[in-house]
């Protein structure tokens, strides 16, 4: 191979642009020589004709890859099976919902032309403020996340034995609170608090045979310490550019003999630290055989170059790369079109079937969790308590073309279903979207009626919260639509209230005097079906209670 050839195989590509141009494509492919392929958007069609296309088009097959942390939904937005979070599966002992989304991940990424997987997250849920992994790690506990990650990754290979697998984000995310997206994150434990949590995993994993491993923008300092006795504060790096924490620890140390790639380039957690133009050979010096995407590839391509002759990167380590990633295609046998080029029928064989709805509803029936029921409220009759004013709490809007959640009138079906009378509280992203901006919209917000009044008229109020966000803030909690509404729990302390999160599990700490509240773990309508289904006493809560839940407070347990 070419020097540019091998350059070129280092990179992990995003393909952003809609539609399908087989002269672009090949004429990418001619020029660049990536290695390998994540795409943004598109129907399951379009993006099966896409990958194939590269496929058919590239001289070296590609990796193609898909994020799918709870099932296929992650690869075919419009249509793949979401089955569970991480930390649903974890709140109930068997590992057979990790084991689902795997088998699901892996059936329904295959459909679609990928061979890899960005997955299961091995993170730790240590600290109960981090939104990064709150419902996408498999928990706080070692041995709870190594049992439902071997668990993933047995589905993912039962679903396919040649899509690889990956394990994120090594050294560990979940420590701190920050958000890698937008800082550079510390991973503060102890080189033996380390050694006995997050080094148990992966080297339990690294045992089992784990293919590859994505590296975090995370530093963690007292093993670059131990490691570099000497070495000064502002020389602690990412473990992206860390070679004490690639080459030493997990290469030497830990024996891995895997592919690592970097986590994305474009995240602050890097690019705040090093120049682009550093950072890209640094990496590669480091240990990481693959980039994950690309900024413009020809300037990304040039700096990788360029590392080489200023001797950053130096040929040996970039052959060793190449060698990795040659080497993973063939073992996941990518040369035999048969394999690396799925036949179009898989997309309405192998997506959505009957069987994969099946375990999302039986991880929903297993793992719906009640936190706390102080007040006693569960179950709760439909004829005794039948009028319910529905307060719900959903994310933030981010552009004016709002639209409300649609989960909301599932929720509002499906406890009209049960039989309960249902009144929505108002939102202020409503009135702003119907009415236009104004006064009166924040006054229609303020109108809490008499308690008299508001007592009379409902027995019973759901709080119900789904809300989610990343990469424009470190902490995600609770946003009410505006400030002083008639959303804020006032009610508690006037009519029996329950909250409910579809999503994630640390909402107590915003609304931690509410004595009744559940984890749903999801907003499908399984989840709100099984969820209001256990609320009324059709069914028992099976789900286990987990510490983080209470966040670290003593209010949040009354």
């Amino acid at each position: 191979m070419s020097l540019e050839e091998k350059i070129g195989q280092l990179f992990i590509t995003l393909k952003s642009k809609p539609g399908v141009d087989e002269k672009e494509i090949e004429e990418t492919l001619m020029k660049y020589h990536q290695g390998g392929l994540r795409w943004q958007g598109g129907d399951m069609e379009t993006v099966h004709l896409q990958n194939t296309t590269y496929q058919k088009l590239s001289t070296v097959p590609l990796l193609i890859a898909a994020n799918c942390d709870e099932g296929g939904n992650g690869c075919i937005p419009e249509k793949g099976t979401f089955v569970a979070t991480a930390a649903q599966a974890a709140a109930h002992e068997s590992p057979d919902t990790a084991y689902h989304m795997g088998l699901v991940s892996s059936r329904e990424a295959t459909s679609i032309g990928c061979n890899w997987l960005f997955n299961p997250v091995a993170d730790i849920y240590m600290n109960w403020r981090n939104t990064i992994v709150n419902t996408r790690c498999f928990g706080s506990d070692a041995d709870v996340v190594l049992k439902n990650t071997r668990a993933f990754i047995k589905g993912v290979k039962d679903g396919n034995p040649n899509m690889a697998c990956c394990i994120k984000h090594f050294p560990g995310d979940g420590v701190e609170e920050l958000d890698q997206h937008l800082v550079f994150g510390i991973n503060n434990l102890s080189v033996d608090e380390w050694n006995d949590t997050f080094g148990k995993v992966y080297r339990n994993l690294i045992e089992d045979g784990v293919e590859t491993i994505m590296v975090g923008h995370i530093g963690l300092p007292e093993m670059s310490r131990k490691l570099r006795p000497g070495i000064k504060n502002e020389e602690i790096m990412p473990a992206t550019i860390a070679p004490e924490l690639l080459t030493d620890l997990l290469r030497g140390e830990m024996g891995f003999n895997g592919l690592l790639l970097t986590d994305a380039t474009h995240m602050i957690g890097l690019s705040a630290v090093k120049s682009r133009e550093e950072a890209l050979p640094l990496a590669v010096a480091a240990g990481c055989d693959m980039i994950l995407f690309a900024n413009d590839l020809d300037e990304d391509m040039a700096f990788i170059k360029n590392g080489i002759e200023k001797n950053i990167l130096s040929e040996e380590r970039l052959n060793d790369a190449v060698t990795r990633i040659l080497g993973l295609k063939a073992k996941l046998n990518l040369t035999d079109e048969r394999v690396a080029i799925p036949e179009k029928e898989l997309l309405y064989t192998n997506v959505n079937t009957e069987e994969h709805q099946n375990f999302r509803k039986l991880a929903a029936e297993r793992c719906v969790t009640l936190v706390k029921d102080t007040a006693n409220l569960i179950p709760v009759d439909p004829d005794k308590r039948k009028k319910v004013w529905l307060v719900y709490v959903q994310s933030a809007p981010t552009s004016i073309a709002y639209r409300p959640d649609p989960q909301r009138l599932v929720m509002v079906e499906e406890l009209e279903r049960a039989g309960f009378q249902v009144e929505l509280a108002p939102c202020f992203y409503d009135l702003e979207a119907e009415n236009g901006p104004g006064m009166m919209n924040f006054v229609k917000m303020l109108n809490k009626t008499s308690r008299k009044e508001f007592k009379e008229k409902y027995d019973l109020v759901l709080v119900v919260f789904n809300i989610s966000g990343y990469a424009q803030e470190n902490i995600v909690r609770v946003k009410w639509s505006q400030h002083h509404s008639v959303e804020l729990p006032w009610y508690i302390s006037e009519v029996p209230t329950i909250g409910i999160s579809l999503n994630y599990t640390n909402h107590l700490i915003d609304i931690p005097q509410v004595k009744t509240f559940i984890n749903s773990f999801g907003s499908s309508r399984d989840h709100i079906r099984a969820t209001v289904d256990k609320l009324c006493g059709k069914s028992s809560f099976t789900g286990d209670v987990k510490e983080h839940y209470f966040c670290n407070r003593w209010e949040t347990r009354l």
